[in-house]
């Protein structure tokens, strides 16, 4: 039998392993020969071990009259002032009636504009152009969903033009601006309901796919569900132009044994959607992190902006949002319940094995 390492011996390999997360537990090293500490991850040259010292966190090693390294920022003190510059950033784009060009931005944050860009992509997940524009959107969206007329909504918003919006209706709404106004209005959406291992299920389908699935709660608290995301829209009972597909989620619910493959009618912002798209990608049987999540889509900062569009998601199990777990495989939470995800989870592995 292999010896157990003990902690020092550990925390060295993931040094040299520059391991951002080792699984000995987080730690710092010092450097005696710079009188610097940093980070396991840090990406400066592996120094000697005889000048090497482990602690536990950054007072302790300050204690010992080291400084914080500038590289790999072993405080977070310049994590914090990068978080602040683009919540400025934002706090800006969201006042501004125009979208403010990238120079401007750059130079209220005081970095060059490449700097700033990288910044506000990691941080935010989105480029300062895709986050204005998805505040424009927003400001449409709920123009729109009071009532006003699409040209004064779309002027409001800050549009140009009615033909900036409808040249590209899906990317700025999911949908276009009439309907967006109306509600659904207009629209019909069937839905077909059936008992599974999980609880009572509903799906609903407009004519693009399915828009909804939902399950675990009474069939009333269900088509409330989709009827506030569709509130003027027609709502009819389909069990027969949806058997199929009802059929193939309550077989899934059962005994998943592939990927829920269904057309789907997915309504959401472009990050929105590529966390979607993201989710889809995530192997049967398998889990993800959030953080996973947000470096998968090339945004790693964006943990909490991947969190909120898995919660957004209105299609569950058809894009598996319950396959993501917290950082130390925590279930966190789950909009049908952690005990249901938990069994969703079990029965996926289950079926890959």
């Amino acid at each position: 039998m292999a010896p157990i390492p003990d902690l020092d011996t550990a925390r060295w390999d993931a040094l040299l392993a520059r391991d951002p997360a080792p699984a000995c537990g987080p730690f710092l090293y010092a450097v005696t020969t710079q009188g610097v500490f940093c980070r396991p991850g840090c990406p400066s040259r592996p120094p000697l071990r005889r000048h090497v010292r482990f602690y536990a966190d950054a007072p302790s090693a300050e204690a010992d009259g080291f400084r914080a390294c500038k590289r790999c920022d072993p405080k977070g003190d310049r994590a914090a002032l990068h978080a602040a510059a683009i919540r400025a950033a934002c706090d800006l784009i969201e006042a501004s009636e125009t979208i403010p060009s990238l120079a401007a931005l750059a130079d209220r944050a005081g970095y060059a504009r490449h700097h700033f860009l990288r910044l506000f992509r990691e941080i935010t997940g989105v480029t300062p152009r895709s986050y204005a524009e998805s505040v424009r959107a927003r400001r449409l969206q709920a123009a729109l969903a009071a009532g006003d007329r699409v040209a004064e909504a779309v002027a409001g918003a800050g549009y140009g033009s009615e033909s900036r919006v409808y040249e590209a209706p899906g990317r700025v709404l999911g949908m276009t601006p009439g309907a967006a106004r109306r509600g659904g209005e207009g629209e019909t959406i069937r839905t077909a309901t059936a008992m599974s291992v999980l609880g009572p299920l509903m799906v609903g389908a407009t004519a693009s796919g399915v828009c909804f699935i939902g399950f675990a709660e009474d069939v009333e608290a269900l088509e409330g569900d989709l009827r506030r995301r569709f509130p003027k829209a027609r709502v009819e009972p389909a069990p027969e132009a949806l058997a199929a597909t009802i059929r193939q989620v309550v077989a899934f619910l059962e005994e998943p044994k592939a990927a829920l493959a269904l057309p789907l009618d997915l309504r959401g912002t472009a990050f929105q959607r590529r966390v979607w798209e993201a989710l889809v990608a995530i192997p049967f049987g398998e889990t993800r992190t959030y953080a996973e999540m947000a470096e998968a889509i090339g945004a790693p900062r964006a943990v909490r902006a991947v969190a909120r569009a898995c919660a957004q998601n209105h299609v569950s199990l058809a894009v598996p949002c319950h396959r993501v777990v917290g950082k130390d495989g925590d279930l966190t939470g789950y909009r049908w319940g952690v005990p249901r995800k938990r069994a969703l989870l079990a029965k996926e592995r289950a079926g890959k094995a």
